[in-house]
């Protein structure tokens, strides 16, 4: 109460809102100029506006009489701009620079909160402002002496040649007809900015009628500035309880989200960030980013935020690399986009990119020129693929973001072997899109990192051999003890399996497992090194699975024939879409899954494979199913038999076979889905899956 009577009310004022010009009212703001010069008595001769894009251009006139005017220079810029000659399209028409144009620009975009104010008889009158526009002065009339000079450059160079020489000098037109114009195409040049302009040029100026302070049609329009309802019911706009004037003051944070789009796309604050969703936050981040540690990641996140949850967000929009994670390339690409750079598909982007990311996975450096001759797609976005993960090192090529995270590997094992699954899965893929050899997929021998093991694959097929040898006794006498329990316990009398041969490589399924140090692997430390690339450990050794019984039934009875080289691959994958911890990530080793599809009514089928073939010991090992139980397993059991003396037949002594077994009840449509099922043809013959070499 003591500070208000301090600062005692001298006067009331009533405020009316006026609304007859509030859609129509625009505030020019021209440069600042002397007190002597205001432009009160400045001619106005002209004005015009384009009221799509509130864009106004005005005239007006130069005193040249004022002692501020230099009359040398006005004419020597009527003289640059026209010339020497007189034409009514000049302009100035006086020889002299007697006038002067004022373009605009918006000052703002959102004028909600700014109004004209009149005061009149202690009332004060408001109206909303429809637009503000700053009008700064045009120089296109220096444009205009620029196109005069070059047109008189041009007739003087041209000066010297005769009429006949002009008619003489004939030049061949060729026609060409454009192609019709793309979807992408299209949306392409409706967004560039030539368009833009020339859209924006082909909106039609509005002439105006400039009328002076004093002129009557000015008074009159005048009026329209003051509220035509004094009375408080007309007003009631301006008369609002504490809670609405407070609302008003400070609007909720849906009227924020209105002028939000102004804003750049990539601009997000973390207050923002952290009110979406968690994937949501997840995958903006990587996108912005793009590679980043799993620690940092959190960091970004709110305090508190669960990691399992967060790891399950990353996995759908990131892959594992060097123990950091990237952004996957259908998350940067989305689909029916194309590359800023040349245009080129999303899907080819993608794919890419995907072998950019794996080789980083097998290698610290990668070289540009090499994999620009792999993937084939231009400079621009090959250098784009490589500045996003990678930075230039002189000498040595281009070298991973980020130092390889070990930590992460060791924390979350379960995560790093299901990567590893996927990344299988790719590179087989990328294997067929670029037709790329074995020797193109082994890494190169580079310096290990700190903190980790670089061991290639042939070092790891050596210890895994090395293993077997040292083991083998040991092994076997387990295998044999275990064959004997098995057989007394279920009375079943089974085929004594054969030990692995050296030249076989066992398959490394186990969550555990050892791989390049720049390859999402584990160190060489860990515990569970001695299941890499060779047997399990004795506890491992036990009975096939239920889940493992029912993944090579129902995959031989999709596929019929496998080599264990494909089997593998499949298994791998299988092994990619099971939750982290399930109990197939224990380990399965290649005894173990051979063991499976034997006792799976399939068979091993002895495919003679000629002595030059570059087939791998796993891709001539070839597994079919031999009873399904079905009307076929006798026609098929045939086929299978042809090749068990035969590496390539071909139709017509298939059919023959089977006509000389069956008789004539063999059709063309039985004949053609047992191929289907079993073979693939080359070249005219006929070969089982998997056998045939390209």
């Amino acid at each position: 109460m003591a500070s208000e009577d301090d600062d005692p009310i001298i006067q009331e004022i009533d405020v009316y809102l006026a609304k007859s010009l509030a859609d129509k009212l625009y505030l020019f703001q021209y440069p600042v100029r002397p007190a002597a010069m205001t432009y009160d008595d400045v001619t106005h001769l002209s004005a015009k506006i384009k009221p799509k894009q509130q864009k106004v251009e005005v005239e007006m006139a130069i005193d040249s009489m004022s002692p501020n005017y230099c009359r040398s220079k006005g004419e020597q810029i009527a003289l640059n701009v026209d010339g020497t000659t007189t034409e009514e399209s000049n302009t100035y028409s006086t020889k002299l620079m007697d006038k002067q144009t004022f373009s605009s620009i918006q000052a703002t975009t959102n004028t909600s909160r700014y109004a004209a104010a009149v005061f009149r008889k202690g009332e004060l009158h408001l109206t909303p402002l429809h637009g503000i526009l700053q009008l700064r002065p045009s120089f296109s009339y220096l444009d205009k002496a620029d196109s005069k000079h070059r047109e008189r450059e041009a007739a003087n160079e041209g000066g010297d040649s005769s009429p006949d020489e002009a008619e003489e000098d004939v030049k061949q037109i060729t026609v060409r007809f454009s192609r019709p114009e793309s979807e992408q195409a299209r949306q392409r040049r409706v967004q560039s900015y030539e368009f833009l302009q020339k859209k924006h040029a082909e909106e039609p100026w509005v002439h105006l009628h400039y009328y002076g302070l004093k002129d009557s049609r000015s008074e009159h329009e005048r009026q329209y500035l003051f509220s035509q309802f004094t009375g408080m019911a007309e007003n009631t706009e301006l008369v609002k309880s504490p809670s609405e004037y407070l609302a008003m003051l400070m609007p909720p944070p849906v009227e924020d989200e209105v002028a939000k789009p102004v804003c750049p796309s990539n601009v997000l604050s973390m207050a923002q960030l952290r009110n979406l969703p968690l994937g949501d936050q997840v995958r903006t981040l990587m996108k912005n980013v793009k590679v980043m540690p799993f620690a940092n990641l959190m960091s970004f996140l709110s305090p508190g935020t669960d990691s399992t949850a967060v790891l399950r967000c990353i996995q759908q929009v990131a892959m594992l690399v060097q123990g950091n994670w990237v952004i996957k390339s259908d998350v940067l690409y989305p689909k029916d986009s194309c590359s800023p750079h040349s245009g080129v598909p999303a899907e080819v982007l993608c794919r890419g990119r995907d072998y950019v990311m794996w080789k980083f996975t097998q290698e610290r450096w990668v070289e540009r020129k090499a994999v620009a001759a792999v993937v084939k797609l231009p400079p621009e976005d090959v250098k784009d693929f490589m500045e996003q993960m990678s930075v230039t090192r002189i000498n040595r090529g281009w070298e991973f973001l980020l130092p390889h995270d070990g930590e992460f590997i060791k924390k979350h094992p379960d995560v790093a072997q299901r990567q590893h699954m996927l990344w299988m899965g790719i590179q087989a893929k990328l294997e067929k899109v670029f037709k790329l050899s074995k020797e193109d997929m082994m890494p190169k021998k580079q310096t290990p990192q700190p903190g980790s093991v670089v061991v290639s694959g042939e070092q790891l097929v050596t210890m895994a051999r090395e293993k077997v040898h040292e083991n083998y006794s040991v092994l076997e006498r387990e295998l044999q003890q275990r064959h004997r329990a098995q057989s007394r316990d279920s009375g079943v009398v089974r085929v004594k399996q054969e030990p692995l041969s050296d030249g076989e490589e066992p398959m490394d399924t186990s969550s555990s497992a050892g791989h390049n140090g720049a390859v999402n692997g584990l160190h060489s430390g860990d515990s569970s090194w001695n299941s890499v690339n060779g047997h399990c450990p004795p506890r491992a050794h036990t009975a096939p699975t239920q889940e493992l019984r029912d993944f090579v039934s129902s995959i031989f009875r999709k596929h019929f024939v496998l080599t264990l080289s494909e089997l593998k691959r499949l298994f791998n994958l299988h092994l990619a879409s099971l939750p982290p911890g399930h109990s197939l990530f224990s380990g399965i080793s290649d005894r173990l899954l051979q063991e499976t599809v034997l006792d799976s009514k399939c068979k091993q089928i002895l495919v003679p494979f000629p002595p030059q073939s570059s087939a791998a010991a796993d891709e001539q090992k070839v597994f079919a199913l031999w009873e399904m139980g079905d009307s076929f397993d006798q026609h098929r059991q045939i086929l299978l038999e042809i090749f068990i003396k035969n590496y390539r037949v071909r139709r017509n002594l298939i059919q023959a076979k089977l006509t000389q077994e069956f008789g004539d009840n063999v059709t063309k449509t039985d004949l053609d889905r047992l191929l289907k099922e079993c073979c693939v043809s080359h070249g005219g013959m006929w070969y089982l899956k998997g056998t045939v070499q390209s």
